[in-house]
């Protein structure tokens, strides 16, 4: 888990809670990721210790992740791969603590957590809350009409702006999702022998008769026979053992591929 590549954020906010400073991170299909370690250092429980029941929990185990985050050490930014569970499953991990079980000073502060730390974190992304500050919404009704204004407003720039890139990431993936299966369209159909989506016959001899010609100006020049060569450029290229199996859709490219070869020889026009 730990040799695995960080995800890298797209969003990092530090949320105020109870006095505690917790770090909550978007990546680009929208997930919160909450490193664990700093959690457990606030409540005053082992981290290697709940590490280790991480990692017996085949739910939790398989959520965790790395991801890069970023803090001031030192005086500068340092960002480095911490591991971290999603906001959804971080109450799963804080209610498997007994709180029966640490030190009695910090049995209330374990309970806090439980009870209030998913609902403060979620709120740093859903409206730009960023303090346990119960008294917040009381003092936005008590604000100037134009306060109140510059907030909504600020706030919904947010909004905007993390759909905007939410929606950017979700179409460049669906756009590659699309493009992975027609290639395996283009495979399936290939496999299943469908002739139809294959180049025809004509097609089959102005490739065969391209070929002649380039293995027969590569054997002047090398004195061998070079006809196998040439196939097995074509073959590699194109991705097919035979050419009477390549996809109708790639005769173009395929005629515009030979073309520049022989021309590449000859420094003539090609066939």
């Amino acid at each position: 888990m730990d040799k695995e590549k960080a995800l890298v954020p797209i969003a990092q906010k530090q949320v105020e809670f109870y006095g505690d400073e917790l770090t909550a991170v978007q990546v680009a299909d929208g997930t919160v990721y909450i490193p664990i370690r700093p959690i457990c250092e606030l409540i005053g429980v082992d981290w290697n210790g709940q590490r280790r029941r991480i990692n017996r929990d085949p739910v939790l185990r398989g959520e965790m992740r790395t991801v890069d985050v970023t803090s001031t050490e030192g005086g500068r930014p340092v960002t480095r791969g911490v591991l971290c569970l999603p906001l959804d499953f971080v109450s799963g991990f804080l209610f498997g603590l007994n709180a029966d079980r640490v030190r009695a000073d910090l049995r209330d502060k374990v309970i806090r957590y439980q009870r209030e730390c998913y609902k403060v974190l979620a709120e740093a992304f859903s409206d730009g809350r960023l303090t346990t500050d119960l008294d917040f919404d009381t003092l936005l009704q008590q604000a100037s009409a134009d306060a109140v204004e510059a907030y909504q407003m600020a706030l919904a720039i947010v909004k905007l702006a993390r759909n905007q890139i939410l929606l950017e990431a979700h179409i460049d993936a669906h756009g590659r999702v699309l493009d992975d299966y027609g290639r395996r369209l283009e495979t399936i159909e290939a496999d299943l022998h469908q002739e139809e989506r294959y180049i025809t016959e004509s097609q089959a001899t102005q490739i065969s008769q391209a070929i002649r010609a380039i293995a027969g100006e590569m054997s002047k020049r090398s004195s061998q026979n070079e006809y196998g060569r040439c196939w097995g450029e074509f073959y590699r290229k194109f991705g097919v053992s035979k050419y009477r199996h390549l996809p109708v859709s790639k005769f173009d490219e395929a005629m515009a591929w030979l073309s520049n070869w022989y021309e590449d020889l000859t420094g003539q026009t090609p066939f």
